[in-house]
């Protein structure tokens, strides 16, 4: 997984000041596709994240069949006036960038905490980047299922990770996702987008 994204990250850093990177649409997908099994292990806290984020994940791999980059993606969907309906490649774009950026601060907090529960970092992460955008209802049943979550032994143990290689591979994913989501968040504001919806 942080492989994959340092691979994005490269490509997004080899691009000269002022262009737009032209991030292919099939790599960012199958790096988005590696994320899914960290928000499975998670269990039921982050349930409705798996399914939804699978979902779009899925939508842009299948789109990627026919459109070769993120910004041709992006300016096909300006063009057919589609970009904040359900289900447009656009607004996808910014539920899967939702994602990669939890997965981040998750990693960045659970680094930065001691002991063995994930309760206190999933809950920052998920208050920080999920929780503005979800209704009443769903925030009540993620804190409700906080409580599931696995221990901190459990997760690395599902995840085949020591303590060591954990924290090397989690660092190595915060340092190239960053640039990845800063790269997505940029292009919705260059195409006067927002990402606040």
């Amino acid at each position: 997984m942080a492989e994959a994204f340092k691979e994005l990250a490269n490509t997004i850093n080899q691009c000269p000041d002022g262009e737009e990177a032209r991030l292919e649409l099939a790599a960012f997908s199958r790096a988005c596709s590696l994320v899914s099994p960290l928000f499975r292990c998670l269990g039921i806290a982050f349930k409705f994240a798996e399914l939804d984020y699978v979902n779009k994940v899925d939508d842009l791999a299948e789109a990627s069949k026919s459109i070769l980059t993120l910004p041709v993606m992006m300016d096909g969907d300006i063009e057919a006036n589609c970009v904040r309906r359900a289900g447009s490649h656009t607004r996808n774009l910014l539920r899967v960038k939702r994602g990669i950026d939890m997965v981040k601060v998750l990693f960045e907090h659970i680094l930065s905490s001691e002991g063995n529960s994930l309760k206190d970092p999933a809950s920052k992460a998920y208050a920080q980047v999920f929780a503005p955008y979800h209704g009443w209802a769903i925030r009540k049943a993620v804190g409700a299922g906080m409580y599931a979550l696995p221990t901190r032994a459990q997760l690395l143990n599902k995840l085949n990770e020591d303590e060591t290689s954990a924290r090397i591979q989690m660092q190595n994913y915060i340092s190239s996702a960053g640039p990845v989501v800063m790269h997505i968040d940029q292009l919705f504001i260059n195409r006067q987008l927002g990402i606040d919806w």
